[in-house]
């Protein structure tokens, strides 16, 4: 148990320094929550789209870093609620694209 404590303890400092602006920082902050992210994302959007989702997520969170406060536990709750949100996006948009919306493939002569 002592090791998840050590974890969220680097996780919340790493999330303050990146903060701060530390770009080793907020690689440690991806390298710990992305492979859960991404996982979560998959199970919404599918294989196929989660890595392009996922990207968008962290994007965002990089965007909004500076505005989030709390600890490495609701830094999880909230990079899972952007990643959702993404998803959501997504979905809307594939679902209003038409399904001949691909150009047709071209012959060869």
């Amino acid at each position: 148990m002592g090791t998840l404590l050590g974890d969220d303890a680097e996780l919340t400092a790493a999330v303050l320094a990146a903060q701060d602006g530390d770009e080793s920082a907020f690689r440690t902050v991806y390298r710990a929550v992305h492979p859960r992210l991404l996982g979560y994302v998959r199970t919404l959007v599918g294989d196929g789209d989660a890595e392009d989702v996922t990207s968008e997520a962290w994007l965002q969170i990089a965007r909004d870093l500076a505005s989030f406060t709390g600890d490495a536990d609701r830094f999880r709750g909230w990079a899972a609620r952007i990643a959702r949100n993404r998803a959501l996006d997504h979905i809307r948009m594939r679902s209003r694209r038409p399904a001949h919306a691909r150009p047709p493939a071209r012959r060869r002569r």
